[in-house]
């Protein structure tokens, strides 16, 4: 051959390898998956967080004197308690729970146990017949617990109560008011008994609770214990697998996403964890007492542009916010409540494609599912391994995939095409280019998430 005959074909050859090599760059890419957990259905969690509540007394009434007691320099406490209701009635949480249902909102509700001192849930409330009392448990029991948690508010939310004796500590100080309790360093147990304390009172009134609420800056010595107190008392009390609390408002730098925490090494093959859950307001309805003027801008503006819940939308992170049901009532002009109405009737019609109306609890099963979940990444199917299961497990999925089967113990469940990612729900997948977004129920346990390719 000659030279030049010989330049000519390495040439040739050369270039054929190039190409091929392209062709291989390319065939991989193609072949490539990468997977990104989203929220659920792809939209935000909405919530919305009660303090203070309890069946029939106005905590704001009653407690007030309580802690100006204690505190008897804080014009906060030095106001006309005894002209505001000492009751927030059964029709109002009739009305309250009647609108939110008709709107979709979903939450936690406190029930305090032994509120202020007036009165046992489970024994008797002073002031109150016996039948008022079970007829105003029973509408909690029977009614709202598909749409909100019931955490216990610590035991009386004002006095720090006795173990050993049940009655509140002698001494008045903030040592003896659960809202600074404990001053001192204690054991996660000592706090876990306090904790599991309320609980039984609220199991003995037929209330299942999956987490609990820290009225005001209880815990706040002892922060790093609370979550393996949490964690020890929900699961002895009522055998939850997931606990959670709320505790924490959280700024906008900070972040509204669930925290995981207290995680151990898992026992009989279930996950010890709990999760804590944070709010992303203050209180600008009618305050704890029930006697402010309600802003209800501060949430959200009546276009939906500005306000923290619009803040906590454009930077994609859970809507959860606050309020203390005094504020709701507003000692019977119910001005809270109607600034409430306001703030969710524009929310739904601003951002109703945007978010998901959850429980905490619902918040907190999905966000502890994502973090301990195990995704693998196999040309075209997706390995998973869940050691909780939750609902609108969401996954982003890149490579040119399609027509996803989700595998789980012999069953092959076939999800089906919807339009757009508005359309996604359980069951369900939408597709925009080389993009899938994906959703479905996670199972507990070893699963598959099979696809063709295109």
């Amino acid at each position: 051959m000659k030279r030049r005959q010989f330049l000519a074909g390495s040439i040739t050859a050369a270039a054929a390898a190039r190409v091929i090599a392209q062709n291989d760059v390319e065939a991989r890419s193609r072949e490539t998956t990468t997977v990104n957990v989203l929220p659920p259905q792809g939209r935000l969690p909405a919530s919305f967080v009660i303090d203070d509540s309890t069946c029939l007394v106005n905590m704001g009434h009653f407690c007030t004197p309580q802690f100006a007691e204690c505190y008897p320099g804080r014009t906060a406490y030095q106001k006309a308690w005894q002209n505001w209701p000492r009751e927030i009635p059964d029709d109002f949480v009739r009305e309250f729970r009647d609108w939110c249902g008709e709107n979709g909102v979903k939450g936690k509700y406190s029930i305090v146990p032994y509120p202020a001192c007036v009165g046992w849930l489970d024994q008797e409330l002073p002031g109150w017949s016996r039948q008022r009392l079970q007829s105003s448990l029973r509408l909690v029991r029977e009614t709202m617990l598909s749409n909100w948690d019931i955490h216990p508010e610590m035991i009386t939310h004002t006095r720090v109560i006795d173990l050993k004796t049940g009655r509140p500590m002698q001494a008045i100080h903030p040592g003896t008011m659960e809202n600074s309790y404990p001053q001192s360093d204690v054991s996660v147990d000592h706090l876990a008994s306090y904790l599991a304390y309320a609980l039984r009172i609220l199991k003995r009134c037929g209330l299942p609770c999956e987490g609990i609420t820290t009225p005001g800056g209880f815990g706040n010595r002892v922060s790093s214990k609370l979550p393996f107190a949490v964690d020890q008392a929900v699961r002895d009390v009522f055998n939850i697998e997931l606990p959670h609390y709320f505790k924490y408002i959280h700024s906008l730098e900070q972040g509204t996403e669930p925290i995981v925490e207290a995680i151990r090494e898992a026992h009989d093959d279930k996950p010890l964890m709990t999760v804590n859950v944070p709010a992303g307001t203050g209180d600008w309805y009618g305050g704890w007492q029930g006697d402010l003027e309600s802003s209800p801008d501060n949430y959200l503006s009546l276009d939906g542009q500005t306000g923290r819940l619009a803040e906590l939308i454009q930077r994609r992170q859970p809507v959860v916010f606050l309020c203390h049901w005094p504020g709701m009532f507003c000692n019977g002009t119910k001005s809270g409540f109607r600034a409430f109405q306001r703030n969710v009737q524009t929310l739904n019609e601003v951002y109703g494609d945007s978010i998901l109306w959850m429980k905490l609890s619902e918040i907190a099963r999905y966000w502890a599912a994502k973090r301990v979940t195990k995704i693998v990444t196999k040309s075209s199917v997706i390995e998973l391994d869940a050691p909780l299961a939750t609902s609108n497990f969401t996954l982003e999925v890149t490579g040119n995939l399609v027509a996803p089967v989700l595998q789980f113990q012999n069953q092959l469940i076939h999800m089906r095409k919807v339009g757009s990612a508005i359309a996604l729900q359980r069951g369900s997948w939408t597709c925009d280019g080389e993009t899938m977004t994906v959703c479905f129920d996670l199972p507990r346990g070893r699963s598959q998430l099979a696809f063709q390719r295109t």
